[in-house]
């Protein structure tokens, strides 16, 4: 039977994808965890999609934010005409995929809808119409935090919005290491903002099962698809490729190579050859603060941290860089930092904690959520949010440019509002 003829993707009619009622539901648990903390991080307004209609003609499709899954989708800032709610709508042809392509596709589209939780960007609406199928998310107005780096913090961010974005990362790690999978895709592209501070964690395509016969197992040895662009966030049980495998402590290693990325506005080994990557990380070496010098996990007795202990302010960026690169020429969209500054003793203690060489070392998720570098993000409210967050801005609708009522048909933007949504567009594929 092919593809197409299944009952979740019919040629008819519109049909939305209902398939919670085939899984156990045990993610109540974690949708009301520590409710009194962190509280911008619910779903909420306007990231909260799950009332919206499955009919295409409800929707009106502004501009094109980019492009995903080889791509074959074209993703889109619409309006929800009834209620005037900004979505994402990442449409795919269907009848241009390869069997291969639409099994992979149902099977993240399957995995997005099983997991319930504040901090990860699932598909909890899904649609088809003809051979197009519709995918739904939230709209997320200030992109990734890559896309914040290299519009508004070249130099890096500040401690606060540092805090406040790994702790929305370890917080939906820590539903998903529970659930048995293993993320390993975590990097800056795949941290999205929404307008009313939430953070999310996507990238769900590349997750792992680590349940085999409904038993959980100690390690896993698939490489993760697209591993040439993942490479610097890899840890290196997961590059090593041994019979020893990798578990869930690899994505807290990635967490540490995120750490390092949003302090430095800069991807450690990235200017590095794969090969050289590869030797660097399998001997221990590691990305260092620049306050630092880069020496084995085991010699960072002798930390030099600022005389406050404390981050420098909210929303004031901190320019730093890593001293784990090659001689190459850096890249042109992440400008190379200007100077050293100094970082809270806090912060060198979470970074040497996530990239501890032997996994076992490395704290779960559960455990880095009570870290001491995590104490600021309690005391957030919205408008300390839009301290964080200044200067950047979030993308908004063409309220004030004319555009056609037609449902379903897709505009091109004035300059300006393309330009923002270049600016603020998220990793749709890798």
């Amino acid at each position: 039977m092919s593809f197409l003829d299944c009952s979740c993707i019919s040629h008819a009619q519109v049909q939305p994808m209902d398939i919670e009622d085939r899984y156990e539901d045990t993610s109540h648990q974690f949708l009301s965890f520590d409710s009194s903390e962190y509280t911008l991080q619910g779903p909420a307004g306007g990231d909260d999609i799950t009332g919206l209609s499955p009919e295409p003609a409800h929707y009106q499709l502004l501009f094109e934010l980019g492009k995903g899954f080889n791509n074959l989708s074209r993703v889109s800032m619409a309006r929800h005409i009834p209620t005037g709610q900004l979505v994402a709508v990442k449409q795919t042809n269907l009848d241009e995929c390869t069997e291969e392509e639409l099994l992979q596709l149902m099977s993240e589209i399957l995995l997005a809808r099983l997991f319930r939780h504040p901090n990860l960007l699932t598909s909890r609406l899904v649609f088809s119409s003809s051979s197009q199928l519709w995918v739904l998310t939230p709209l997320m107005a200030y992109g990734s935090a890559d896309a914040l780096l290299r519009t508004y913090f070249p130099d890096g961010m500040s401690e606060s919005l540092i805090a406040y974005l790994l702790y929305g990362v370890l917080k939906a790690l820590e539903y998903l290491h529970r659930m048995g999978y293993v993320h390993r895709g975590v990097k800056a592209s795949h941290i999205l903002l929404s307008e009313e501070g939430r953070v999310y964690l996507s990238g769900l395509h590349s997750i792992y099962s680590m349940m085999r016969d409904g038993k959980r197992v100690r390690a896993v040895f698939d490489m993760p698809h697209h591993s040439p662009a993942l490479l610097p966030w890899l840890s290196p049980e997961l590059l090593r490729q041994d019979l020893h495998g990798y578990g869930v402590k690899s994505d807290i290693y990635s967490l540490g190579i995120v750490a390092c990325e949003l302090v430095s506005g800069r991807v450690p080994f990235q200017d590095m050859p794969p090969t050289q990557m590869l030797l660097q990380k399998l001997r221990g070496s590691h990305c260092c603060l620049l306050d630092v010098a880069p020496f084995p996990l085991g010699e960072m007795g002798g930390l030099k941290v600022s005389r406050s202990g404390v981050d420098s302010g909210i929303g004031e960026s901190v320019a730093t860089g890593s001293l784990t690169h090659s001689a190459t020429a850096p890249p042109t969209d992440r400008p190379q930092s200007p100077a050293p500054k100094n970082h809270s003793a806090t912060l060198h203690s979470l970074v040497q904690l996530c990239l501890q060489q032997q996994p076992e070392r490395r704290p779960s998720a559960s455990e880095l959520l009570s870290h001491a570098f995590f104490k600021q993000v309690k005391r957030h409210t919205r408008d300390s949010f839009l301290s964080l967050m200044y200067p950047a801005v979030p993308l908004s609708s063409p309220e004030d440019h004319p555009v056609s009522t037609s449902p379903g048909s897709l505009h091109h933007a004035p300059s300006s509002v393309a330009a923002d949504a270049t600016d603020a567009a998220w990793d749709f594929s890798d």
